[in-house]
């Protein structure tokens, strides 16, 4: 039974401005739960929600003592009561889900270090397959994109370029001419319409970039699809595919579904997802938002059912708060993770915290 449960905000500064089609940001807004058991066990969850799927800031707060009573009776261990119980507070599935994911993964790295096992180990997942994060260049100047695609490029082999300028094609030119060797992918969230995303396919295409993630509005699954099957690039998903039961429909119209738990609600919800896509035909991609290791570890406990990775958010930070799992040169590798629950722990804590 869970005893005591605390939220908090922490605004906490990138360590460069992050650009992308909608927008510019400097800070990133990231609520950290705390939920602690009858045997002193405690565990820690996190988010970045995001205006584009969630409420603002005062509307999670207010709402939050109402979700975290709905789960202070569950068993940390039943995943699938504790999703419904979150969403029936919330007011529907799709309600509140950076405040969601947060509690879902406070109680899931809880219900891990109660066994003393790491979450991937309490979930079932099989970490034989390491995989590589990519690091993402948010929208800038043209040169200074290049200039830190080239800085990443020395550490991190796989970079993820945000597009939806009117220099679009000139970004692209100036970062492959600074990085030859490097794997790049793009994502326009959803700026260009499907005539422009056709058409950029192919130059991406020749400039060698490995898939376009979100080229066109979220709503436009026909002009998704288009882009799938008249441009030579896979196709991403991201914005539009939410919840559940945007699978199938996604599955008609791409190639990868982006996965997201703060995106999604938590655990529970993207596990379904990776499961549906899977049934479907979709590969998948885990990503993130701006966001500290209190969720990034998470995540990074479910690279077992990935293709791809995109959790570079709290690398994105000037400072994070939160330690989480070692990640060097993007690389992901679970079966070198010892510590129980999600790894994720404050900055300065002990080694091996309960």
């Amino acid at each position: 039974m869970i005893l005591t449960t605390d939220f908090a905000w922490h605004d906490l500064e990138l360590a460069e401005p992050f650009g992308i089609s909608r927008g510019t940001t400097t800070v990133s807004e990231n609520l950290v739960v705390r939920v602690e058991d009858d045997a002193g066990n405690r565990g820690i969850g996190g988010a970045a929600p995001a205006d584009y799927y969630s409420p603002s800031r005062e509307a999670i707060t207010d709402a939050l003592p109402d979700l975290l009573a709905a789960v202070a009776d569950c068993d940390p261990h039943n995943r699938q009561r504790i999703a419904r119980r979150l969403a029936d507070a919330a007011g529907s599935p799709t309600a509140h889900p950076g405040a969601r994911a947060a509690i879902s993964i406070a109680l899931a790295d809880l219900a891990a270090k109660r066994v003393d096992l790491p979450l991937y180990r309490h979930l079932g997942l099989d970490p034989d397959r390491p995989i590589t994060s990519s690091f993402t260049v948010g929208i800038d100047d043209t040169d200074r994109m290049a200039e830190r695609a080239a800085r990443a490029a020395e550490t991190y082999p796989i970079l993820k370029l945000k597009l939806g300028t009117d220099r679009d094609r000139a970004i692209v030119r100036a970062v492959r001419d600074r990085v030859p060797d490097a794997t790049i992918r793009v994502d326009a969230n959803g700026a260009w319409d499907a005539d422009e995303a056709v058409a950029m396919s192919a130059f991406l295409d020749d400039h060698g970039v490995e898939f376009v993630e979100q080229p066109v509005p979220a709503d436009d699954l026909a002009g998704l699809a288009r882009v799938s099957e008249a441009g030579p690039l896979p196709v991403a998903a991201d914005e539009s595919c939410v919840g559940p039961g945007d699978i199938p429909r996604v599955a008609e119209a791409a190639d990868i579904a982006v996965l997201k738990l703060t995106k999604s609600g938590g655990i529970w919800p993207v596990l379904r997802m990776c499961h549906a896509a899977r049934a479907c035909g979709l590969d998948v991609m885990l990503g993130c938002m701006t966001e500290t290791n209190a969720s990034i570890a998470a995540a990074a406990h479910l690279t077992p059912l990935a293709d791809y990775a995109d959790l570079d958010g709290s690398l994105l930070l000037a400072d994070d708060t939160f330690e989480g799992i070692e990640m060097p040169g993007g690389e992901i590798d679970l079966s070198r993770v010892e510590r129980p629950g999600t790894g994720a722990r404050r900055v300065g804590a002990p080694s091996r915290p309960r």
